[in-house]
């Protein structure tokens, strides 16, 4: 039987770990070992992001986060030993990240739960 989207998203969410907003906010105040990924695309991270993001795009993560890439992200591609926490807009883009990136090796990788909608309804800084 063929997979729909939503089956996709269900599968990944049973992989991952989710953190929710207070928490990553918390994170980003007081962790240094943090790498937060936006992985949307180029025109929506430019109209808004949350603070200290990195973008790297859904569609170019397996290659941006392998270090052997020639054309890999320079932080991203060294973070598997880092928090990393992938955003997008509503969470399932990031949701499906997150598990590529635990099967490139990457220890501890979050989804922001309910992505940057969720965020930006709570109120929380975004960097425009």
């Amino acid at each position: 039987m063929a997979k729909s989207l939503a089956d996709f998203i269900r599968s990944a969410r049973s992989q991952i770990r989710e953190v929710d907003c207070d928490t990553l906010e918390d994170w980003l105040r007081t962790r240094d070992d943090l790498v937060l990924v936006d992985v949307r695309e180029a025109h929506a991270f430019v109209e808004g992001h949350l603070p200290d993001a990195i973008h790297v795009p859904r569609g170019y993560l397996e290659a941006l986060a392998d270090p052997d890439y020639g054309h890999c992200h320079p932080v991203l591609s060294q973070a598997r030993d880092q928090v990393v926490v992938l955003y997008c807009d509503s969470g399932t883009r990031s949701a499906l990240s997150a598990v590529t990136l635990q099967e490139m090796g990457f220890n501890e990788v979050y989804n922001l739960g309910g992505g940057i909608n969720v965020w930006d309804a709570e109120d929380k800084p975004i960097v425009t």
